[in-house]
């Protein structure tokens, strides 16, 4: 493929099965790491990226290339064998792979690398969406997208490159299967990052956090809790999502 294209233009996906249940690994990698088979699913990932990436380094394509790592969703928190737990790990955030609005189960970090261009070791904390990838990847081809219709994603290039302060989205629907369960709300003028849960997973057991009994959360049923009004959160100061607000302590 880099042979056939280095001297043009090229777009490569890469869609890894890893890190996802089979959990399929190699005996190369089985036993690599201190997380049973999670973990050695994910050094062989690393392993995969690294080889993509020296691949790229060797063709000297390394300054015009423009790459792109992010996840789908957060870690599986209820694959487990007995009483060892097998799945990922979600930090400060509540809820995993699955949930519609916990930000465990939506929110990933996006690493970009594009050293010709970007500086390295930048942070940037505004929310944005995978659904971004396809503008971003038609700016840079020097295309324009369609506009005969309404785009949910927005180019991510004035972000990454400092142009522009803040994400392009105001609103962003967090869907669980078909069914709406959150809508984050990035209030523009005070940069506040607000979340509403129209509905929540009932988690089992109660204080765990998952779905452990069912194996993963459901959607609708009555494996979710309807919230009427919503449960709002102010992410910027509680992104653990732990003190819901309420109109006596925030009239506003």
């Amino acid at each position: 493929f880099y042979f056939r294209n280095k001297h043009r233009p090229f777009l490569l996906f890469v869609s890894l099965l890893h890190v996802h249940t089979p959990l399929i690994t190699t005996e190369k990698f089985q036993g690599r790491s201190r997380h049973g088979l999670y973990g050695d699913n994910v050094e062989e990932m690393d392993w995969m990226v690294g080889k993509l990436l020296d691949v790229i380094d060797k063709e000297d394509l390394k300054n015009t290339t423009f790459i792109y790592f992010a996840s789908d969703h957060g870690g599986f928190l209820e694959a487990h064998r007995g009483n060892s737990q097998l799945g990922g790990w979600n930090g400060i955030y509540k809820g995993g792979k699955g949930m519609g609005g916990w930000e465990g189960g939506i929110r990933v970090p996006g690493i970009v690398t594009w050293p010709g261009v970007l500086p390295a070791g930048t942070v940037i904390d505004e929310p944005t969406s995978l659904m971004d990838i396809y503008p971003t990847v038609v700016q840079l081809a020097g295309g324009t997208v369609p506009q005969d219709r309404v785009m949910d994603g927005h180019t991510l290039l004035p972000l990454l490159q400092g142009t522009e302060q803040h994400s392009r989205h105001e609103f962003l629907f967090h869907y669980c299967g078909v069914f709406l369960h959150a809508v984050r709300w990035h209030q523009k003028d005070s940069g506040t990052v607000w979340k509403a849960h129209f509905a929540t997973p009932v988690f089992q057991p109660e204080a765990s956090g998952a779905c452990f009994r069912r194996g993963i959360c459901p959607c609708f049923g009555d494996g979710v809790t309807h919230h009427d009004p919503p449960l709002l959160f102010n992410l910027s100061q509680d992104p653990s999502e732990a003190n819901p607000l309420s109109a006596d302590t925030e009239p506003l």
